[in-house]
């Protein structure tokens, strides 16, 4: 089935249908953030063992998006998606009535698997059934879910673990997802079934490669990076197995390796796979240091945190209905890197932050942030597959929701561990110029009538010392972030412009 056999109506019944798959997705990979520390008491785990909820997960997913082609072209796109959805449904079904550790960890690695192809998957149909002039509304339509998604996952979460226990987290997904199962079952076009064989040791190269990846990531910055050995195995195994995937897929016939890796000889698809890693950074970054900020310096309770993020994924989604407009008529180039400078001088209004300020001067840079972050995603997702070939398409969408992940996972690992580094220097340089004879110190003390000698003395200057700091290092993260939009503009150029009339005549994406 193509766009011009597809009824306005059943247009919009698939795309509420993929977009509820997509949604129930990422929700999944931030909603259990803020529940951590209930599960952690009613499973009867150690702060090292929960962490492995969110880790599995990832993993998990990780290591099966590449492989949406794959199951794409042997299934076909709708009995996969069925597939994906109900055990997507049953795994969480499974990690709500989950009685320990080991069986939480278990069903969130199932949740992963049959998770990992809702995102690629949906994107792929979405530019199947919107013609040509209207696939960068329906890139947006889907940005709305990935963007706007993990920014409600810790609010929706926090009010869940509030008003029932942490297992509603995973039980919202099955009344929803049994929806979405009937509703795809009725509207979902299928693809051609093609016959591709597995290739197993690249398989396995792959998924060693990813899974230690992101196991590196993840874990990374709470075991102090290479100072472990297990960390550092991770790192020598992952980029070992890469090296011996790229060595056993080049040169091979396409249709025998797990993935097609000419793809990456498209311009457009490699650099804004390459921005989109960078954008990674500056969203799940911005995400994490934030609430970070509000919740650990300034002590705001989860749920209004969670109400100060929310106007960021306000005017993310009002961006991108608007850009989905206008990527008619003008160059995405210019959209991208417009929503670049906005998102990097809303991140850089942070680097002006003290532990004065009030919930206001978060909100303003927040929806800026928000508004830029919104109209980038949408330009990256259009060109990233202007210039594809058709059959391709299905495989570049696993591909490109695999380097978004990473970039994710990149991005909070470089952010923790510059707010641990920069808080930790900052506090050995502030720390230092606290003692009995700095002059400053005493006059500080003296309206409270308390000497720097005295116990109440120290501590007043010790939480003094550990506030500073802390707001010190936030505004450094905010720097780093800034940074990294930066670094994003000369690659903006490196896109080939594409001629919007010829896309327009085009063929759909799933039609070869």
């Amino acid at each position: 089935m193509d766009h011009t056999s597809v009824t306005p109506t059943t247009r919009l019944l698939i795309t509420v249908a993929v977009m509820t798959a997509t949604l129930i997705q990422v929700l999944d990979t931030t909603i259990v953030n803020v529940a951590l520390p209930h599960m952690e008491g009613s499973l009867s785990a150690t702060p090292d063992q929960i962490s492995w909820v969110l880790t599995s997960y990832l993993v998990a997913s990780a290591i099966l998006m590449p492989l949406t082609g794959y199951f794409t072209d042997t299934l076909g796109q709708k009995k996969y998606l069925l597939i994906s959805i109900a055990g997507f449904v049953l795994a969480s079904a499974l990690c709500g009535a989950a009685a320990n550790i080991t069986q939480i960890v278990l069903f969130r690695l199932l949740q992963g698997v049959f998770g990992a192809a809702l995102v690629p998957l949906s994107q792929s149909i979405l530019t199947s059934v919107y013609p040509p002039e209207d696939r960068g509304k329906a890139m947006a339509i889907w940005g709305v879910g990935v963007m706007v998604g993990p920014i409600l996952g810790p609010t929706l979460g926090g009010y869940l673990t509030d008003i029932a226990s942490w297992r509603w987290n995973f039980y919202i997904n099955v009344p929803i997802g049994i929806l979405c199962l009937l509703l795809s079952m009725r509207v979902i076009p299928d693809s051609p079934i093609k016959e591709r064989k597995m290739d197993w040791i690249g398989l396995t190269l792959i998924s060693v490669a990813i899974g230690g990846a992101q196991y590196f990531l993840d874990r990374g910055n709470h075991d102090d990076w290479f100072h472990s050995t297990n960390i550092a195995f991770a790192a020598f195994l992952s980029v070992m197995s890469f090296l011996g995937f790229l060595l056993h897929s080049l040169g091979k016939d396409t249709k025998k390796t797990v993935f097609d890796l000419s793809i990456f000889k498209d311009r457009n698809f490699t650099i804004a796979s390459s921005l989109l890693s960078l954008f990674g950074l500056g969203l799940f970054g911005g995400m994490v240091i934030i609430p970070l900020m509000l919740e650990g310096l300034f002590d705001y309770p989860v749920l209004t945190t969670g109400l100060i993020m929310a106007p960021r994924g306000i005017s993310g989604l009002i961006s991108m209905i608007i850009v989905g407009k206008l990527i008619k008529y003008v160059d995405p180039r210019w959209l991208i890197l417009f929503g670049t400078i906005l998102s990097g001088v809303g991140m850089y209004y942070g680097t002006y932050y003290n532990t004065d300020i009030s919930w206001g001067w978060v909100v303003g840079p927040i929806l800026l942030q928000g508004f830029g972050l919104g109209m980038v995603f949408v330009p990256i997702s259009t060109v990233a597959f202007s210039t594809l070939p058709v059959h391709s398409r299905a495989e570049a969408a696993g591909l490109f929701s695999l380097l978004r992940t990473l970039g994710s996972s990149v991005g909070i690992s470089i952010v923790a561990t510059v707010y641990a580094r920069m808080s930790q220097t900052a506090w050995n340089q502030l720390g230092g110029h606290i003692n009995p004879f700095n002059p400053a110190v005493n006059h500080y003390l003296q309206p409270l009538h308390l000497a720097s000698d005295s116990k109440m003395g120290e501590m007043v200057l010790t939480k003094v010392l550990i506030m500073q700091s802390q707001m010190v290092s936030f505004v450094d993260v905010f720097m780093f972030i800034t940074a990294s939009f930066v670094i994003m503009i000369p690659l903006i150029f490196l896109i080939k412009k594409t001629n919007y009339k010829q896309a327009q005549t085009a063929p759909p994406v799933m039609t070869d």
